[in-house]
């Protein structure tokens, strides 16, 4: 496991975070902080299904509307609004406002192109109106996706560097609208930037042996809302319960399907 050294230190500071895994409120000026262990549901395909008993759904920004978060809202529940910040997707209502000097290379998913994230003179825009589309929805928090491109072939020379401005870019267009906002994977740059975020996403930490990299968020009192997608339950969620990891087992869709630890 990497950074073995970090996990037996960071054990040592959980005992002052830990909260009862349904407490998903912690004051934080005007905007929701969930804190370490908080249950949640990540659905970003298919039919929501609101039947869920979990104080946090992830949903899908441009997918639903303004009535379907005051639903999610009259049943005490927060709500995360999935964007994609760092990749352009060719299906969006606003994909047309992208200049085509921003797309880099595929990045997997059909119809998916890494942006140009050195360009934020164009993207500020794009994305702040991005993010007003989810405070105008009711949304209490984003979910910025496709964070670490700097660590994947975009077709561009981003550095280190790029993705740190970029990233405290989008922190900021959130905060500024009053809304938490979750780091997604990104790893190595946790340390640099657990203060500007409200949260943590994190795919596959289990399967990759890096869940203790995510340790900086729990030890600030943050939630850590992470997923597996290959390993069965028993491999992860006794460490994940012990780390206080919001985990969860999804398949790759994403759908209503889940497997809580």
């Amino acid at each position: 496991m990497r950074r073995p050294i970090l996990l037996a230190a960071l054990f040592l500071l959980l005992a002052s975070c830990t909260t009862p895994e349904g407490d998903a409120d912690k004051p934080s000026g005007e905007r929701w902080q969930p804190r370490p262990g908080v249950a949640w549901q990540w659905q970003l395909s298919g039919r929501l299904d609101m039947s869920v008993d979990v104080p946090v759904y992830d949903i899908d920004g441009f997918d639903h509307s303004e009535a379907t978060v005051t639903e999610l809202h009259r049943e005490d529940r927060k709500v995360i609004c999935y964007l994609s910040t760092g990749a352009w997707e060719d299906w969006r209502p606003d994909a047309d406002e992208f200049p085509k000097s921003l797309l880099g290379r595929g990045n997997g998913w059909e119809g998916e192109r890494w942006l140009d994230i050195r360009r934020t003179e164009v993207l500020e825009p794009l994305m702040a109106a991005r993010i007003d589309m989810c405070r105008e929805k009711g949304f209490d928090a984003v979910e910025p996706d496709n964070m670490d491109g700097y660590r994947n072939r975009t077709g561009f020379p981003l550095k280190a560097s790029d993705q740190l401005r970029y990233n405290r870019l989008i922190a900021e267009l959130a905060h500024d609208r009053g809304l938490s906002v979750g780091l997604k994977n990104d790893l190595d740059q946790i340390p640099q930037l657990v203060g500007d975020f409200d949260f943590a996403v994190n795919e596959q930490c289990a399967q990759y042996h890096e869940c203790a990299d995510l340790l900086p968020f729990i030890a600030a009192g943050k939630a850590v809302f992470h997923v597996e997608y290959e390993l069965p339950t028993r491999r992860f969620c006794a460490d994940s319960r012990s780390l206080k990891l919001s985990s969860m087992l999804k398949k790759y869709d994403l759908g209503v399907w889940r497997r809580a630890c």
